[in-house]
């Protein structure tokens, strides 16, 4: 049997590449990353700053949204976590605070539900 690969190992894969060629490893400790994370998702936001939200550059969206990610994959990697378990987790859990028949057509906080 073959195991193959996930396009999340394959990425995270990659960055560890990338940043092993570069001797950035030593850069990338959890405090830095969830730095460089805020960092970018606020470069992210500065896209959409003084424009309707229709008006916005969708490749500055492109380059700012694979930053974000690229620096949450890393943190990922760094305490061995897997996304697609911690991601569809929170789905669930959020299910749970914001059930259909409660938060349909809603922006309330699950507690003003």
């Amino acid at each position: 049997m073959t195991v193959r690969m996930t396009d999340i190992q394959e990425i995270q894969k990659e960055l560890r590449r990338f940043n092993e060629e570069r001797d950035w490893d030593q850069f990338h400790n959890g405090k830095d990353l969830a730095i460089g994370l805020s960092v970018e998702a606020s470069e992210l936001l500065e896209a959409f700053l003084w424009k309707a939200p229709e008006n916005v550059n969708p490749d500055k969206i492109r380059e700012e949204l694979a930053d974000v990610l690229n620096y949450a994959f890393q943190m990922a990697d760094k305490y061995n976590l897997d996304i697609k378990e911690i991601m569809l987790d929170k789905i669930r859990r959020n299910a749970e605070k914001y059930p259909v028949e409660k938060a349909k057509g809603s922006a309330r906080k699950y507690n003003e539900l």
